[in-house]
């Protein structure tokens, strides 16, 4: 299964980006996207490769639903722990 996380681009030094997400900064290679901006633009990143701009909607919704799957593993743990 591969996975994309959306992020902010908020800086570009030739071919390579750097993202931001939660407050942790990574660079991306931006070969596949030339045409993102910084200060706006929202990038699909895997595996160190921003591999298509999203709109900021579709990225919060995807962050959001991150957010929910992390929840339910959290209490589905929790519950596992009670049950041992």
């Amino acid at each position: 299964m591969c996975l994309a996380v959306p992020a902010r681009l908020i800086a570009v030094n030739d071919a390579i980006g750097t993202v931001e997400l939660t407050g942790a900064t990574r660079d991306c290679s931006l070969l596949l996207v030339p045409e993102a901006k910084v200060g706006g633009d929202w990038l699909l990143v895997h595996a160190g490769f921003a591999v298509q701009i999203v709109d900021e909607e579709e990225a919060q919704k995807t962050l959001e639903a991150f957010k929910e799957l992390e929840e339910l593993e959290e209490a589905y743990f929790a519950g596992k722990a009670e049950h041992s």
